[in-house]
């Protein structure tokens, strides 16, 4: 949903103007997550909301503005999200969710969350993009089915014993945003550039209403587990 309302917003405004109130949007999200006490849905979800449409718009940007490669922008926000793993480790050995209990580790969260947005929109347009334009030429659909194994993959791994859980579920955390990014491509761009040409703010609309949906049944769902 990020990927295609970043691409929308990104051609029907000023690219400029978008990035920067996507950005104070964020900032404002990330304020009111971090000063919390407590847990909530909304929150916490419309924050993420706001990484995965900035971290697109920023991926973006340092491509079509600043004409860095796909595979070198990918590269460095790699790098940046290994980094923040290894300081993060450091300071709280196998950091794990359910072990997020003060606000120096939700920092370290947050982090962790922006780096693999913008890795993941650098990584499925690298993949997906022709040779022609610095990526691999694998097409959108052959990127969203190479990364959605890679996503399924270490959760069978991790239920068979065969690696820890927490490198399982940083790893497929991680290639959500890649595998989205390229569904929903696939899903939304024309067929001339490799897609089947729903239209970004369709496609948009649709995972929105999937979005809020699935929040509602697991909100439901958890409620019912606290309550038994």
């Amino acid at each position: 949903m990020g990927e295609t309302a970043a691409d929308y917003l990104d051609h029907a405004y000023s690219p400029i103007l978008i990035v920067a109130i996507s950005g104070v949007i964020l900032l404002a999200a990330l304020i009111w997550q971090l000063r919390a006490a407590t847990y909530s849905g909304v929150r916490y979800w419309f924050a993420i909301v706001m990484v995965s449409v900035f971290g697109t718009l920023a991926a973006d940007a340092v491509h079509v503005g600043f004409g860095i490669p796909y595979w070198a922008s990918a590269e460095a926000f790699a790098i940046a999200l290994m980094i923040i793993f290894w300081l993060w480790n450091r300071a709280y050995p196998k950091p794990t969710m359910n072990g997020i209990t003060t606000r120096h580790q939700e920092y370290y969260y947050w982090c962790a969350v922006m780096a693999s947005f913008a890795l993941g929109t650098a990584a499925g347009d690298w993949m997906a993009a022709p040779e022609s334009l610095g990526g691999l030429g694998y097409g959108f659909l052959m990127g969203a089915g190479i990364y959605t194994v890679g996503f399924l993959l270490p959760l069978v791994l991790a239920w068979s014993g065969r690696i820890p859980t927490v490198i399982a579920f940083w790893v497929s955390y991680t290639l959500t945003r890649p595998m989205g990014a390229s569904w929903a491509d696939w899903l939304a761009l024309p067929p001339e550039r490799g897609g089947l040409g729903f239209g970004t703010l369709n496609v948009t609309a649709i995972w929105a209403a999937l979005f809020v949906v699935v929040l509602i049944v697991a909100g439901v769902l958890g409620r019912k587990a606290v309550s038994a």
